[in-house]
């Protein structure tokens, strides 16, 4: 009877790191504080920027449609040219106000938070 007492262990570094590298793939991932702050503040520099972008482009269109059935280069006639250019230039100038509505909105809802993560992390108390 063959008797091996003996431990043997065999480690490999770049096999033990990739192991931790497919390991860390399948971990749930957790946020931290500062990349939670990182987030929250790239959602207040954002909101409102894709509706106020969409109603501007589709004002922009509409005028231009307008001014070229105005000036007669599309049929259609005038008075609906005007009309059209009126509601686009309408829905162009109504594009700022949209966005600093929503962007009112959001800081709103994410300054506290943002001021509590920042004075975490600053370590300064916040009144």
């Amino acid at each position: 009877m063959d008797k091996n007492t003996g431990f043997r262990y065999t480690y490999s570094a770049t096999i033990n790191q990739e192991v931790q590298e497919i390991r860390k793939k399948y971990m749930p991932k957790e946020e931290s504080k500062i990349e939670e702050l990182r987030r929250l503040d790239y959602e207040v520099q954002t909101a409102g920027i894709i509706p106020a972008l969409v109603l501007g482009i589709m004002g922009f269109l509409l005028f231009g449609l307008g001014v070229c059935m105005t000036i007669q280069v599309i049929s259609g006639g005038i008075l609906p040219g005007v009309f059209l250019g009126i509601v686009g230039g309408v829905a162009m100038l109504a594009a700022y106000p949209v966005h600093r509505a929503r962007l009112g909105k959001v800081k709103e809802k994410l300054v506290p938070r943002i001021l509590e993560l920042t004075s975490e992390l600053a370590g300064v108390e916040v009144n």
